[in-house]
């Protein structure tokens, strides 16, 4: 097992949680364990197979995450114009649910807004990439939320002042 009851750990699409147990269950005569684990106000089971890896992993370290930080303000990488393809694009960078990606897709799509209006996909691409973000930025640093919040929406201002 690459978890145990008590771990902190970071799934792919719902951010920061914590291994609460390993259960074992069958389905048709195959016994698999599953991870328990407790978001804020949802509980998961993920099951201990070949796609584990993709789904659930362990926070950074705070060194690596000041790392991850500087994509932030590095430059942006061009989103495409065409909204269908802009939403499946920034999805698939974020489905992996690592810090990097929600760090790329958050940083485009901050140089995206200041050039063209926001789709209700990009709005929403957004917010689940800020919510996976703050959510192992506040842990990592034992920061709350809000603060982790206030430190993102700072470093990209910087970044939109810098490039002005």
């Amino acid at each position: 097992m690459e978890f145990q009851t008590g771990d902190d750990v970071v799934h792919c699409t719902h951010g920061l949680g914590r291994v609460i147990a390993i259960e074992e269950r069958a389905f048709f005569d195959k016994i698999t364990f599953y991870y328990m684990v407790q978001m804020n106000d949802l509980t998961i089971w993920i099951p201990a197979d070949g796609n584990l890896q993709r789904r659930l992993r362990p926070p950074n370290t705070e060194g690596s995450f000041r790392e991850l930080l500087s994509i932030l303000s590095s430059p942006p990488e061009p989103l495409p114009d065409d909204r269908r393809q802009r939403s499946l694009q920034l999805s698939e960078m974020i489905e992996d649910g690592k810090a990097e990606s929600l760090c790329r897709a958050i940083r485009d799509l901050s140089a995206n807004r200041l050039s063209r209006s926001w789709s209700e996909s990009d709005n929403a691409v957004m917010r689940r990439a800020q919510k996976a973000l703050i959510g192992e930025w506040s842990f990592v640093f034992s920061i709350t939320p809000l603060e982790a919040e206030k430190e993102l929406q700072r470093l990209l201002l910087h970044k939109k002042e810098r490039g002005k």
